[in-house]
């Protein structure tokens, strides 16, 4: 699994870099629909050329969704299948949504934060005794919102993996589509190296060193279930997918399916000659395993900057960020307690955004400050290490900018 924004590891970075992946070659007649009474003509079609933008990069499929309190507009590009020219992209169709599934843990997090069960300051040995030590990793220097902010120093746990290599191969790829891996065995192959630095020990809150890592999700995932006593899946359904009616968000579990309709998720690997199908993948958690589609999606983003799933001083507290320098090839980004914000041409106060990135999948978001507009996508095709990609990335990105400033 790939849960990070740009869609490769550290490791995988390191590995992949400079392999050019044939382009796909499929399409299939554009199409745009429109619920409500959302957006104007020029607004429409300015989506649907964004989207034909995005797919002319070399993905094999795009959807896309504007959304208001008055509708929303839905525009797809390519196929569902590059072996079938007569199956458009489906609309509504399930896609993981991978790291942009840390934003909903760190709602979780908050939620607890404002019930006084937890505290932000609260250390992770407070909660997990014991289980972030050893050759120089500690706990007791490592608060919650290090672990939400990306300040932890903690390494991510797919970078350092001995496996990360073999992974990212076709062959790679089918023995491990299968198989799922524990949260506390992935913890375990983080602390298994030096952190990369440790938080202030007088003020590990106002740690400004940044570093992106998937295992601070998963310390948090574990917290969450400490506190409740109840599994991270089940926080997700009770606090923020049932009240909100995300019909069509779940948490897969060990299960490597993702329901019909989808779209085929293709990764071009390094030197592999082709695309393999990678639609087929289990394992993830709290830090990038929810499935759900573009109208979920923009549903919860919504409701979070609209203040329906926090009470504002957690929702300021999550607004609260430090510079998240190379992270995306974007100036300005800036990285709060599981979400980020960057600045936006044509928007006095920026956008609000996570992003993630699955095998063979690319999920794109963002909302406005507050949450009147939301824009997602997903993008199906992952061209690993192949410059191409950083374009594809980078059309999504003006996707979601121009979506919500209407520029």
């Amino acid at each position: 699994m790939i849960s990070r924004r740009m869609g490769l590891t550290t490791a995988a970075a390191t590995l992949l870099t400079g392999v050019a992946a044939p382009r796909a070659t499929a399409t299939a007649p554009p199409s745009l629909r429109t619920t409500g009474t959302h957006e104007d003509t020029g607004s429409r079609a300015r989506l649907q050329r964004d989207v034909d933008t995005v797919l002319a990069t070399g993905a094999t499929g795009v959807l896309a969704e504007a959304q208001t309190a008055d509708g929303r507009t839905t525009a797809r590009a390519g196929l569902t299948d590059r072996s079938d020219p007569r199956r458009p992209v489906p609309w509504d169709a399930y896609y993981r949504i991978g790291s942009d599934t840390k934003t909903f843990t760190a709602v979780l997090v908050l939620q607890l934060a404002g019930e006084g069960r937890l505290a932000l300051t609260d250390t992770v040995e407070r909660w997990l005794p014991g289980a972030v030590r050893g050759d120089g990793n500690d706990g007791r220097r490592i608060t919650v919102a290090n672990l939400l902010r990306q300040t932890s120093g903690l390494n991510d746990y797919l970078a350092v993996s001995p496996d990360a290599a073999d992974a990212f191969t076709p062959a790679g790829y089918r023995r491990s589509r299968f198989r799922s891996t524990a949260p506390e065995d992935q913890l375990k192959a983080a602390l298994a190296h030096p952190p990369l630095w440790l938080p202030n020990a007088e003020r590990p809150e106002r740690e400004r060193r940044w570093g992106y890592s998937n295992t601070n999700y998963v310390v948090a995932g574990l917290i969450v279930e400490r506190v409740t006593g109840h599994s991270w899946a089940q926080e997700i359904h009770d606090r923020i997918i049932e009240p909100l009616g995300l019909r069509h968000t779940l948490t897969p579990g060990t299960s490597p399916y993702v329901p019909a309709p989808t779209a085929t998720a293709y990764t071009w690997f390094p030197d592999a000659g082709g695309p393999t199908d990678t639609t087929l993948a289990a394992g993830g958690g709290a830090d990038g395993s929810l499935i759900s589609t573009t109208r979920d999606h923009g549903v919860f983003l919504r409701a979070l900057m609209s203040g329906r799933l926090l009470p504002p001083a957690q929702l300021a507290a999550m607004k609260k960020t430090v510079a998240a320098d190379d992270w995306i090839t974007a100036p300005g980004v800036r990285y709060g307690l599981g979400i980020a914000w960057r600045p936006v041409a044509g928007s006095r106060d920026g956008i609000w955004f996570h992003g993630g990135t699955h095998l063979g999948t690319v999920s794109e978001s963002g909302v406005t400050p507050d949450g009147a507009r939301a824009a997602t996508s997903a993008t199906f095709g992952l061209r690993m290490g192949d410059p191409a990609q950083d374009a594809q990335d980078a059309a999504g990105r003006r996707l979601i900018d121009r979506a919500l400033t209407d520029r």
